[in-house]
């Protein structure tokens, strides 16, 4: 039973009482006033009820704990990409140990051309920046047709010969300890190697580093012009 039909049964039997007799008529008569203005403010309340559901009820601020986010910062990169000799879309050219061309040392500089033996002959190849132990990766795809040594002195430093007929190349990857045998066919960017340390064939301070000559059609060319840097910009996420 609701409130209001709770109070109108109560003022029906009061009415029904206030009739026996006249010494409960005064009490009767302030029992009924009551009844009747309880009456009132409960379909007030009722009313009242009825229009607060129509008012948005607004929403309460949920406050949780836990460790701030962490603040996202941009980081930029360099990323070396090989030129496209083929038209395919596909580079066919890679960095071997994806590291800048190796600067000035004790022992010259490791760009394309660069003074050997006081100016006597040039360097015939780019040297790339290693880590001893790294991963070397090939530099063309095509098959692996010589593994050697690079001095006839020292058999501990390796090379490994890369042909590809289809583009007239031949690559050369110097003080690389091999992970390929000859015969073995392989992709540009898949590793075929480890790569040497250098520090005790030239003891006075030079930078580890690989070698790599590649030749188009017998003549030497500069890698430098078919691996090129560039700056690669992503976003990461800050302590």
């Amino acid at each position: 039973m609701g409130v209001k039909q709770f109070l109108r049964t109560r003022l029906a039997q009061l009415f029904s009482h206030a009739a026996f007799t006249p010494r409960t008529s005064a009490v009767a008569a302030l029992a009924l006033g009551v009844a009747a203005a309880s009456l009132g403010m409960a379909e007030a309340a009722v009313h009242a009820g009825k229009l607060s559901g129509l008012r948005a009820v607004p929403e309460l601020a949920v406050f949780t704990s836990g460790a701030a986010p962490k603040a996202l910062t941009l980081e930029t990169r360099t990323v070396w990409e090989g030129a496209d000799l083929d038209g395919d879309g596909q580079p066919d050219i890679a960095n071997p140990t994806g590291q800048a061309p190796r600067g000035t040392d004790a022992y010259g500089e490791g760009r394309f051309h660069a003074s050997r033996d006081g100016g006597a002959r040039d360097h015939e190849g780019v040297d790339y920046v290693a880590t001893a132990g790294q991963a070397v990766s090939a530099p063309i795809s095509g098959y692996v047709s010589k593994i050697g040594y690079a001095y006839p002195d020292d058999q501990t430093l390796r090379f490994v010969e890369i042909d590809n007929p289809a583009l007239h190349l031949t690559a050369r990857v110097f003080y690389v300890d091999p992970a390929v045998a000859v015969g073995d066919t392989v992709a540009v960017g898949q590793p075929i190697g480890q790569a040497h340390s250098l520090q005790r064939r030239y003891p006075l301070g030079i930078t580890d580093h690989i070698h790599l000559e590649i030749a188009e059609r017998g003549r030497k060319v500069d890698a430098e012009k078919l691996i090129v840097a560039r700056a690669e910009t992503g976003a990461a996420l800050g302590d």
